[in-house]
């Protein structure tokens, strides 16, 4: 396993703030948090939990000057070998500053983690986020860039090939591109916020060292309709997830890509409900 600079940033960070939490006056920094649980994780519209449950947190250090740095994780099941603890584990730091009242720009890294799988299965992705707000609109477009690198490579160019052990192009390394736009409101005098998303991936069409890709088939979209109402410091949430991917589109994928247990599609439309907390 692969530990880039940004874990010692991230530990050092962590490590220093709870002496600096007991001086509240003089502290440039502050901490925050989530935990949550989904009944399917969906990354960029593909289960990365077999189309079950998954339990999921994270914590962030934010620096006043716009600096930041933190760590969000979350089980995983099904998809190929993602090995080890079968976990995700995201190190990521970056800066975010208010252009003006409505508008801000975030910028940063985030290095993608499998611990205890093979080591070219990491791999770090730039990202550049555009956040504003129109009225009672809230609006974020972003772009995402993983320059080339192993995990992204194409090593097996189906299924088939990646079930024989034996990759077509060992050491293959392959970029990927996500852009994607989120759109969010507030229903005036009670606590549903509506919210939509669309996304769209340009990368590798085969399938990477761990047998699994960040964009199956190449190039696809997805796309997310929801809700969520707080209730307290609870949020409960719940939206339609899909893809444009086609089951023919996808048939060279075969068995990676489908459900371990009734061989369905996982980037296929469904439900996904959730429940999650911030501090």
């Amino acid at each position: 396993m692969r530990f880039p600079k940004l874990t010692a940033a991230v530990l050092a960070l962590a490590a220093a703030t709870p002496a600096l939490a007991q001086d509240e006056e003089s502290s440039a920094f502050k901490v925050t948090g989530s935990v949550g649980l989904v009944s399917d994780y969906r990354f960029r519209g593909v289960s990365q939990s077999d189309k079950e449950m998954a339990i999921q947190g994270g914590i962030t250090i934010n620096h006043e000057s716009g600096f930041y740095a933190g760590t969000w994780g979350s089980n995983l099941s099904g998809w190929g070998t993602f090995g080890g603890s079968n976990m995700e584990l995201d190190l990521f730091a970056g800066y975010k500053v208010q252009l003006n009242d409505a508008v801000a720009v975030d910028t940063g890294l985030t290095w993608f983690m499998y611990p205890g799988g093979a080591s070219e299965t990491d791999f770090a992705e730039l990202f550049l986020k555009v956040s504003g707000t129109a009225g009672p609109v809230n609006l974020l477009g972003g772009v995402a860039y993983a320059p080339k690198q192993q995990a992204l490579g194409r090593w097996y160019l189906t299924g088939a090939s990646y079930g024989t052990g034996v990759p077509d192009a060992p050491g293959d390394k392959e970029d990927n591109l996500y852009i994607w736009g989120d759109i969010s409101s507030a229903i005036p005098s009670t606590p549903v916020t509506l919210k939509g998303h669309l996304g769209y991936s340009n990368g590798n069409s085969g399938l990477g060292p761990n047998g699994t890709s960040v964009a199956p088939t190449g190039k696809y979209l997805d796309w997310l309709v929801g809700a969520d109402v707080a209730v307290g410091p609870v949020v409960l949430g719940v939206s339609y997830i899909d893809t444009d991917i086609s089951k023919s589109e996808s048939a060279y994928l075969l068995p990676n890509f489908s459900s371990t247990k009734n061989g369905s599609s996982i980037a296929s439309g469904k439900v996904v409900f959730s429940v999650s907390a911030a501090f």
